[in-house]
């Protein structure tokens, strides 16, 4: 099979298309001939080791996929050949075949395709885990989203918006800022025009944001945090400027607020029935209509490192997908 393949810890030009031997399953495994994977932000950090998790080389990046099932291993009972499924796997997913674990994948819906399901859970499901289980957000409540346009902050205004919340979407566009508000968003910020912490304080007649979600980091992080709400949430979902922060702890102290850690991938693990759970709800609320991720391109598997430069440039608004 083909495969995108990270030989040595770099840029995404140093990736490798070439041919590799096809997995195997184990007892609780499924093999998935892959037709879609979506990239994530993580994907570009995976290949330069910058990531939490640091695979064993040669590896292949790519952990958001769907396809359809080839192979299943004996221990596996809910899925069978030929089954058309989606979910997660930690890497692998930019190869023509995939090994997965089996209580990561599932049923595709009928009529949804390929590129879109491979483009929901990984963007969904953690914008729905921070803001519903670490965030607490409730109708009514104020939501700021910084990097409101790419993959996990678009989820973010969708699903804020979903839940009643008032959302204040952040990106660095004007372009960015339209789409979010096609996603509900009804403020926006250009934080590379408008000071972030003065414009947070105006649309809210100073009162500050109740949940602040930030996969960005850097700069803007304490600047954000200083127009919290009384008792807020700050949720810490990634790094996007490659820059980690650190933030004065007489802040949260001031106001009373808190810096809550959002590690999706951990919480799956974790806490397999509630994220089980989240996967349902946001299934169903793509079922109703309700939810759909935003594809900004397509590129075959051998145009991965084009893609993954892409994203690294912060040129990506909602998803980026190859398609096999």
């Amino acid at each position: 099979m083909k495969a995108i393949v990270c030989e040595k810890l770099g840029l995404p030009g140093d990736l490798i298309y070439k041919e590799v031997e096809s997995p195997m399953p184990g007892p609780k495994e499924v093999v998935i001939t892959v037709k879609a994977c979506a990239i994530n932000f993580p994907d570009t950090l995976i290949i330069q080791g910058k990531y939490q998790m640091r695979p064993e080389l040669p590896f292949s990046p790519g952990s958001d996929i769907s396809g359809i099932v080839k192979e299943v291993g004996a221990d596996v009972k809910h899925l069978k050949l030929g089954d058309e499924v989606f979910g997660v796997v930690p890497y692998g997913g930019m190869a023509e075949e995939v090994v997965a674990h089996s209580k990561m994948i599932f049923p595709k819906p009928t009529g949804m395709d390929f590129d879109i399901a491979a483009s929901f859970l990984y963007a969904y499901g953690t914008s729905l885990h921070a803001l519903k289980d670490r965030g607490e957000l409730k109708p009514g409540d104020t939501l700021v989203v910084l990097g409101a346009a790419g993959g996990v902050g678009l989820a973010a205004v969708d699903i804020g918006n979903k839940i009643g919340a008032r959302v204040i979407a952040a990106a660095s566009t004007s372009e960015k800022l339209e789409l979010c508000k096609q996603y509900g968003a009804a403020e926006t910020i250009n934080y590379t025009q408008e000071d972030l912490k003065t414009r947070i304080k105006e649309l809210t007649d100073g009162k500050g944001a109740n949940v602040i979600y930030d996969p960005v980091g850097g700069s803007y992080t304490e600047s954000a945090f200083r127009a919290m709400a009384w008792a807020g949430r700050y949720l810490v979902v990634g790094f996007a400027t490659g820059e980690i922060p650190k933030i004065p702890l007489n802040l949260p102290l001031l106001k009373g607020a808190d810096l809550r850690g959002v590690f999706w991938g951990r919480f799956t693990k974790e806490n397999p029935e509630k994220n089980l759970s989240n996967s349902m709800q946001i299934m169903q609320w793509y079922a109703e209509g309700k939810i759909k991720p935003h594809i900004y391109k397509r590129y075959p598997l051998e145009l991965s490192p084009v893609a993954l430069e892409e994203m690294m440039n912060r040129k990506v608004m909602g998803k980026v997908v190859i398609i096999m």
